[in-house]
């Protein structure tokens, strides 16, 4: 037997009548529920990207920085 029912908060309450004896013992099996992602405004990546956004642009910084990040990081000959 299948039994919808409610939760109010304090106890199950069946959607309808149920025919089972005064003080029945049943077990209630509750599916899991899915987890929801956090909200996409509180996600940590867009929160760096505003953090990042309150800096200054660096003029020193090199505009082929992400193309040649070996030559910067470990002196090795810019590729062509």
């Amino acid at each position: 037997m299948t039994v919808k029912a409610r939760f109010d908060g304090r106890v199950f309450v069946p959607e309808s009548p149920v025919n089972l004896p005064v003080g029945y013992t049943l077990e209630i099996a509750l599916p899991p529920q899915p987890v929801s992602p956090p909200p996409f405004e509180s996600a940590p990546l867009l929160e760096l990207l505003k953090i990042l956004d309150q800096f200054p642009e660096n003029p020193d910084w090199p505009e082929d920085g992400a193309a040649q990040h070996d030559h910067y990081l470990y002196g090795t000959p810019k590729r062509p």
